[in-house]
């Protein structure tokens, strides 16, 4: 048991970890056939076996990265990934009358479009005014939809500093068929994100895996693809527009792992714009002069934070089975540190620019 205990892992890092448990299993050499929920129910103490069956039923048991029904019989070596919803909070989520910017709703579900500096789901230090205390109190009439049921809600999120596009659930059924299509990676999601430095290609990939950085517990870093370090992660990356020392990009993910753009820019040199925590406050490209200085800190002034946006999101409705696609456009203070980039550029000679 000492070896297969070390072959299960809470999958804790990805972007919906907040909101689901993930978990994958190596079945050990020697184990005997088993039918896998009986085999889960074994090895994960918290969970009853009619929480993983349902899961099953859902689609979200996979073996070797194809989906299985309850009775399936595990095998040797097997790899078993499972996701559950997370158990019920240890708090109250309380409706909070707060200001929402709903993009779409309907009596399934809701897209918003969430202002930078809101946290998503409350935490540790964070039990007020967060988006989910926001989408309570809208839903507040709504006898069917409880915040503090896991069954319903939030189906993914994105970091507090991060603006953009979020999708809500609003019955168990909805939450259940989005958060499939976010299990196997079937959405659709854009990025727009400004970067330090200026790039030779017009497009590119960044392949790495991210874990916790073993120095700074609340920044990730990016490791070999090949390591046994971290998860698996892949970043494509196409130039939107540039402007000398720093350029747009439009960021499209295979993956949604934790800080998964801002590590992944971080790691080719060209952090985001304003992200204090992967380096990206420091004046990495430009001029010495105290006029270039003092223009870069009226720019961190203007968009005190990364400068990223969920800017697009598109998935399959949960009971129309129609596709559904959404554009958000940039906020305030991302168009005007572009703005001022703009007009910063256009004053000066592009020779400048080459690095």
């Amino acid at each position: 048991m000492a070896e297969e205990a070390q072959d299960m892992t809470l999958l804790e890092d990805d972007e919906e970890q907040q909101l689901y448990e993930h978990f994958r299993i190596v079945v050990d050499k020697g184990q005997e056939p088993l039918r896998v929920d009986k085999y889960m129910f074994e090895r994960l103490k918290h969970s009853s076996r009619n929480r993983i069956q349902k899961a099953a039923d859902a689609g979200f048991v996979h073996v070797n990265d194809q989906p299985v029904k309850s009775n399936y019989k595990v095998r040797p070596l097997d790899v078993i990934t499972l996701m559950l919803d997370a158990p019920q909070h240890d708090h109250t989520i309380e409706a909070e009358d707060i200001p929402l910017d709903i993009v779409y709703e309907d009596s399934d579900l809701m897209v918003v479009n969430k202002a930078p500096g809101m946290v998503v789901h409350p935490g540790a230090g964070n039990f007020h005014g967060t988006l989910i205390n926001a989408v309570a109190w809208h839903l507040k009439d709504l006898t069917s939809f409880d915040a503090n049921d896991p069954a319903v809600g939030l189906v993914h999120r994105i970091d507090k500093d991060t603006s953009g596009l979020l999708v809500i659930a609003k019955t168990p059924v909805a939450k259940t068929k989005l958060g499939l299509q976010f299990f196997n990676k079937t959405t659709h999601r854009s990025y727009n994100a400004l970067v330090w430095g200026n790039f030779n290609e017009e497009e590119g990939r960044i392949e790495g895996n991210i874990g916790r950085d073993p120095r700074d517990r609340l920044r990730m870093n990016v490791f070999p693809p090949d390591s046994e370090i971290g998860k698996s992660a892949v970043t494509h990356y196409r130039i939107l527009e540039r402007f000398g020392y720093v350029t747009l990009v439009e960021c499209i993910l295979e993956t949604g792992r934790t800080h998964q753009i801002r590590a992944h820019m971080k790691h080719i040199g060209h952090p985001l714009f304003g992200d204090e925590r992967y380096g990206g406050t420091e004046i990495l490209r430009g001029q010495r002069s105290s006029t270039y200085k003092a223009f870069i800190q009226n720019c961190f002034k203007v968009c005190n934070r990364q400068a990223l946006h969920a800017k697009t999101l598109g998935f399959v409705h949960p009971t129309t089975g129609r596709q559904m696609d959404f554009t958000s456009e940039l906020p305030n203070d991302m168009q005007q540190l572009l703005n001022k980039w703009s007009i910063y550029i256009h004053g000066t000679n592009n020779d400048t620019f080459e690095e």
